[in-house]
């Protein structure tokens, strides 16, 4: 059995890092910048992709 993203193939396609602007990919529960090497979680389906400013 497949199992759902827990957000869209779409919406994956329109994020990028807000640190970096770099291209995230979606792993098991949460969104990975490979350029920034920062990770931001998924919540109940929105991604959550805050960061320290230091």
């Amino acid at each position: 059995m497949k199992e759902t993203p827990l957000i869209s193939e779409d919406l994956l396609k329109l994020l990028i890092c807000p640190k970096s602007g770099g291209t995230l990919k979606m792993e098991s529960d949460k969104l990975t910048c490979e350029e920034s090497s920062t990770s931001y979680a998924i919540k109940d389906g929105i991604p959550i992709m805050f960061y320290p400013e230091n």
